[in-house]
C-alpha cells in the first residue's frame, strides 16, 4: 500500500475488500460558493444574493442533474446553521459516509481559505473537505483565532500552510490546492513559487485543481503533479455557473468517503473524464494589458497599444515558465471540453427552461439528448451548437486580463 492509501486508512475511510462491481459514475462540481447565508447576509461579497445553500441545492438537485456537490463556504457559522435547519425539517440528511444528502444530491461540507505565510508569499487559496457536520464545526473553532472574520468566504488564515494541512488531515479532511495557476491567489499564479514543496508536505495533498484557464495537458508539463488526481470545478459565483466546469466520477455512491477513495484511485474508484471549459475560454488564459486588455508578449513590460506597464501574464506563459516535462506518461482521463448551456449564442432563459422540461436536468442536455429530439425543442442551428459543444468542436475567442472568452456563432 503507497503512503497516500497510509493516511486514508488512518483516517477510517478505506474497508478491505470493496467490492469492484458496485461502482456507478456520478457527476461533481466541488467547488461552489454561498453568496447569502439563511440570515440574508454576505457570505461571498462577489456571489450572487440568490446565491444561498438551499438554493444550490435545489438547482443542483432538480436542474442541473449533477449528484456531488462541495460547497467551499461551510466554516461560516451561518451556512452551519442553515444545514442544520435543513436536516431538523427532515429535507436533508447526514450520511453515515459523509456529507449531507439533499433529495438526488450529495453536499460535501468544504472550505475555501487563503495561506499567506513568510513561506508562501502568497496568498494562495486551498479548498479544505470535511466528513461530518461535528468536524467542520471544530474546524471552524480552531479557524475563529486564526481568521479575522469566520463568517465571509476565502478569508485569510494567519498561520503556516503545513500547520493548516495538520490540522484538516487530524479532522479526517480532504486537501486541494485551488485553481492552482490563476494569476492571483494561486501556488503557482504570482510567478513567485516554483515548486508546491515551497509550500505544502506534497504527501497531505489530496488532489489539484486546474482551474479555468488551464487543462490536463497543460498542467502535466509540470513534472511535479504528475503524482495527483487533477479535479475540475466551477468556482460559482451564481446558480447559473454551477457546473461550468466538473468531472464525471466512478464511485458506489456520492459520499465523502468515495470521493476521498475516487481521488487517491482506490479499488476502481476513479475520476473518468474531467469536464472543462477550453482554456481559451479563462479569463487569465492569455497575456495582456490590464489597462485596455490587448493580448501582448510575455517579455512585453509596456503596452504597445495604450503604453500602460501593468501587464498580467497568462496562464499559458506561466506554464511555460515552470515547464519540466513533455508529457505525463501515467494513464490520466480525458479532459473534454465543453461549456455551460447559457454560454451558446441565441441560447437564452426561454429556452434553457423549454430544454429542461423536455429533458428534466442540464447533464441530460449536454450529454444524452439525441440531435433529432433536440431539433423538436430548439432551432436546428442551436441543435447542432449543442451537439458541437458534446464534441468539443466550437470555436472560441480565447480571454485574459480577467475578461473571459467567448463562444462564436457558428
Amino acid at each position: 500500500m503507497n503512503k497516500k492509501a497510509i493516511n486514508l486508512e488512518k483516517t477510517g475511510f478505506i474497508e478491505n475488500n470493496i467490492s469492484l462491481s458496485n461502482c456507478k459514475t456520478y457527476f461533481a462540481d466541488m467547488h461552489i460558493h454561498v453568496g447569502r447565508d439563511v440570515y440574508g447576509k454576505p457570505v461571498k461579497i462577489t456571489g450572487s444574493n440568490k446565491l444561498t445553500l438551499t438554493n444550490i441545492l435545489i438547482e443542483s438537485s432538480r436542474n442541473k442533474g449533477i449528484d456531488l456537490i462541495g460547497v467551499i463556504d461551510c466554516h461560516a457559522p451561518a451556512v452551519q446553521q442553515e444545514i442544520k435547519q435543513l436536516i431538523e425539517q427532515g429535507s436533508a440528511s447526514e450520511l453515515d459516509d459523509g456529507g449531507i444528502r439533499f433529495e438526488k444530491v450529495t453536499l460535501l461540507l468544504g472550505s475555501e481559505i487563503e495561506i499567506y505565510d513568510e513561506n508562501c508569499k502568497g496568498p494562495i487559496h486551498v479548498l479544505c473537505y470535511f466528513p461530518k457536520l461535528s468536524q467542520i464545526e471544530l474546524f471552524s473553532e480552531w479557524l475563529v483565532n486564526r481568521m479575522k472574520n469566520i463568517t465571509l468566504s476565502s478569508q485569510r488564515y494567519y498561520g503556516t500552510a503545513r500547520e493548516l494541512q495538520y490540522k484538516v488531515k487530524e479532522l479526517s479532511g480532504i486537501f486541494i490546492p485551488a485553481h492552482v495557476f490563476t494569476p492571483f491567489k494561486s501556488l503557482y499564479g504570482k510567478g513567485v513559487i516554483r515548486s508546491l514543496n515551497e509550500v505544502f508536505d506534497r504527501d497531505l495533498i489530496d488532489g489539484v485543481e486546474l482551474g479555468l484557464s488551464s487543462d490536463t495537458a497543460m498542467a502535466d508539463q509540470i513534472r511535479e503533479l504528475h503524482d495527483f488526481t487533477f479535479v475540475t470545478n466551477s468556482d460559482a459565483h451564481s446558480l447559473a455557473k454551477i457546473g461550468r466546469e466538473y468531472q464525471e466520477i466512478a464511485m458506489e455512491e456520492p459520499s465523502f468517503k468515495e470521493f476521498n477513495l475516487a481521488l487517491h484511485q482506490v479499488d476502481n474508484r476513479r475520476i473518468l473524464r474531467n469536464f472543462g471549459m477550453n482554456p481559451l475560454l479563462g479569463k487569465y488564459h492569455n497575456t495582456v494589458c490590464n489597462k485596455c486588455l490587448t493580448s501582448v508578449s510575455v517579455e512585453m513590460n509596456e503596452c504597445p497599444n495604450c503604453g500602460s506597464h501593468k501587464i498580467i501574464k497568462g496562464v499559458f506563459d506561466r506554464i511555460g515558465e515552470l515547464k519540466s516535462s513533455e508529457k505525463n506518461e501515467l494513464n490520466r482521463p480525458p479532459y473534454l471540453y465543453q461549456v455551460p448551456l447559457e454560454y451558446l449564442p441565441s441560447l437564452g432563459p426561454k429556452t434553457f427552461e423549454k430544454l429542461l422540461q423536455r429533458f428534466g436536468t442540464e447533464m441530460n442536455v449536454i450529454h444524452k439528448a439525441p440531435i433529432e429530439e433536440l431539433i423538436e425543442v430548439v432551432p436546428e442551428k442551436l441543435a447542432h451548437s449543442i451537439i458541437q459543444m458534446r464534441q468539443g468542436k466550437l470555436k472560441i475567442k480565447a480571454g485574459g486580463g480577467g475578461k473571459y472568452g467567448s463562444v462564436e456563432s457558428p
